[in-house]
Parts: structure tokens; C-alpha cells; sequence
């Protein structure tokens, strides 16, 4: 089960200035391929697709898989020209969907 996600991106930039945005969300990743204690496998739940908007547009995609660690962290950097809000959303193998607004002012 995946918590609110954590985000850092600047409240304000100058036009032109490359911005780091830092993500990290609380998830168990579960692989598929562990057994539980009666030896059943334990179901894959794994967040496989991290995409990053800004004003609606795509800048930033990222499948993920089994090898990545629980608890996934991903960092990007982007180029601010304009204000606007950013929308992060992570994608779970069973279709849930943990989405994170931010707001920039750029000037």
C-alpha cells in the first residue's frame, strides 16, 4: 500500500533557471515472487509507470519493474520558462493511481 507521496519543487524560479524535482513515495513493491508463510506467492504489486506533467504536457516518464526498491525515489530536472503546476502521478499494478500537485511561479 503506497502512502501521499513526498515532493520538493521550488515555490519560485527565474525564467531559464534548470530546477531539480525530487519525488519519493512510501510503497512495499512487492515482486511476485516471494512466498508467504503457508508458501502461497505473494501477488506482484508494484507501482510500474511514473509520469511527470507540467501545465498538461508530458516532460518526464519512467517505467518501473520488479528490481526496483520499495519505497521508490526518482529525481529529474527541468528547465522552468513558465508558471504553471506540476502533476506527478504513480501507477500500481492493480490500477490505483497517487497523484501530487505543486505550484511554481516563475518570473
Amino acid at each position: 500500500m503506497a502512502s501521499q507521496p513526498r515532493v520538493r519543487i521550488p515555490a519560485q524560479a527565474k525564467a531559464g533557471e534548470i530546477i531539480e524535482i525530487k519525488t519519493l513515495i512510501s510503497h512495499d513493491m512487492e515482486s511476485g515472487q516471494r512466498k508467504d508463510a503457508s508458501g502461497k506467492a505473494i501477488p506482484r504489486k508494484i507501482i510500474n509507470t511514473f509520469t511527470a506533467k507540467f501545465n498538461d504536457k508530458v516532460i518526464f516518464e519512467a517505467s518501473w519493474h520488479p528490481a526496483i526498491s520499495a519505497n521508490p525515489y526518482q529525481s529529474f530536472f527541468y528547465k522552468a520558462t513558465e508558471s504553471g503546476e506540476f502533476t506527478l502521478v504513480w501507477k500500481d499494478d492493480d490500477g490505483s493511481e497517487y497523484v501530487a500537485k505543486n505550484k511554481i511561479a516563475v518570473g
